[in-house]
């Protein structure tokens, strides 16, 4: 018995599929199919753009025949269908519609290919057909080995500097990943941010994409993987990180002529792309993205692979920000002195919460309101020494009473200020405290 999880390969469209439906008088026709898409060991999904003679088919007769070849091996496989609904909204449709996209922009059909529907049929039975074959070619790891190591990489995590490193190290050094990175939700403003990168020039640390744009802002919105095997426009994050909030200068008061968004880390021209929904216990709590710039560098394996990862990545990121809480034995970690630097005016716009240093951007939102404080209390009273439990109450940070992510906005802010180079640092300063370094005279203003 032939296994419907086995021959996924099939199903990715480089050898196009072909459907044989018969119509209420069993008249037959074949059509050729831009891509099916693997639901469960029971199900497979077709794609519905038009309303054509297959669909009139199988509106009248659900049964159907299709034929699928492995790119692997070149054997061939005969499924027999029953159509059975049509989903034109979900997370089903969410992926199949953005592999159409790429499909689309592959083939020159961008114009032509829209989904309208996905159309969900039962498997009843898969024949291998008899024909010349190849012998299947070895895989690049063992998926299984793969994962295991690096999960075992996770769990020697003690922070979250440290998992978030880890993290990065596994899918590079484990899963032979080059290009990823790492975004957590601000469910508050709906919005995704940067916190980690590898493979990039810029680490792109605070940029942002909003929830529904992009390949990634669709994984996050759905909850499920979202992968594309060709390059597309239409869900390059590159266009959408620049398509919302482009009045928020003007609205919160920063002059218009100071650039007020981090670019998103990312390659010029990804032709493969896999996005995949970081979760614990049904919260969504980010998106793990990665890219390539290989066609079809992305399969149902790695997409199955990369969903466990960010499964056990996602339990990890939960503990470690819920157990920040301070230890009052801890010793006051000292900083190491530093070269002092001309004096930094820091301007802070309470609509947003944006800073900037000097004339450059630094970070907004809660990050931002965190370093606003921080710098108040130095300037006010001379302190430096923090602890995450006043942070988590202070009245002026305003973090949100479902999900505060308290840990998760001090390393951006800690990663966006050590990037600057500015004079300014966080320091941790033992379980759940920190020193705040600053070198040099400050002015700080609030506009």
């Amino acid at each position: 018995m032939i296994r419907l999880d086995a021959i996924r390969d099939c199903m990715d469209g480089v050898i196009p599929g072909m459907l044989g439906t018969c119509d209420a008088e069993g008249v037959p026709n074949i059509a050729e199919l831009s891509q099916v898409q693997f639901v469960d060991d029971q199900h497979v999904a077709l794609t519905y753009q038009f309303f054509n003679k297959t669909r009139r088919n199988v509106l009248a007769n659900p049964f159907a025949k299709l034929l699928l070849t492995s790119p692997q091996t070149l054997q061939r496989y005969r499924l027999t269908l029953e159509y059975l609904r049509t989903e034109s909204a979900g997370p089903l449709f969410e992926a199949m519609k953005a592999k159409l996209a790429g499909i689309a922009s592959h083939t020159g059909m961008s114009g032509v290919f829209r989904l309208l529907g996905a159309d969900i049929y039962r498997v009843h039975a898969i024949e291998a057909l008899c024909c010349p074959t190849l012998p299947p070619p070895l895989p690049a790891c063992n998926p299984l080995v793969a994962l295991r190591r690096g999960i075992g990489r996770l769990q020697q995590a003690a922070d979250l500097d440290a998992l978030l490193v880890a993290a990065l190290d596994a899918l590079e050094l484990e899963l032979g990943i080059d290009h990823a990175m790492i975004l957590l939700l601000d469910a508050d403003s709906e919005r995704l941010y940067t916190i980690a990168s590898r493979g990039y020039p810029h680490s792109g640390v605070g940029s942002e994409i909003a929830i529904g744009e992009g390949v990634i802002g669709v994984a996050a919105r759905e909850r499920t993987a979202i992968r594309i095997g060709h390059m597309t426009a239409e869900y390059g994050y590159q266009r959408a990180v620049r398509s919302a909030l482009r009045d928020s200068a003007e609205r919160s008061g920063v002059p218009s002529g100071l650039e007020t968004e981090i670019p998103l880390p990312g390659l010029a021209s990804a032709r493969s792309q896999l996005a995949v929904p970081v979760l614990a216990f049904r919260r969504l709590l980010g998106v793990l993205y990665v890219e390539s710039v290989l066609d079809e560098h992305f399969g149902y394996d790695d997409e199955d692979l990369l969903l466990s990862f960010a499964a056990q990545f996602g339990l990890a990121l939960q503990w470690l920000q819920q157990s920040g809480e301070e230890d009052d034995d801890a010793d006051d970690a000292l900083a190491p002195p530093a070269a002092a630097l001309p004096a930094l005016e820091v301007r802070h716009y309470a609509f947003d919460h944006s800073v900037f240093l000097g004339e450059d951007y630094l970070i907004k939102g809660v990050a931002g309101a965190i370093l606003y404080v921080l710098l108040s209390e130095y300037l006010a009273s001379g302190r430096s020494h923090f602890s995450n439990r006043e942070l988590r109450l202070d009245p002026r940070i305003r973090l949100s009473d479902v999900s505060d992510n308290l840990e998760a906005r001090l390393v951006l802010l800690r990663r966006r200020l050590d990037e600057r180079g500015a004079g300014i640092r966080l320091l941790p300063a033992g379980r759940g405290r920190l020193q705040l370094c600053v070198a040099g005279a400050l002015r700080l203003s609030e506009l």
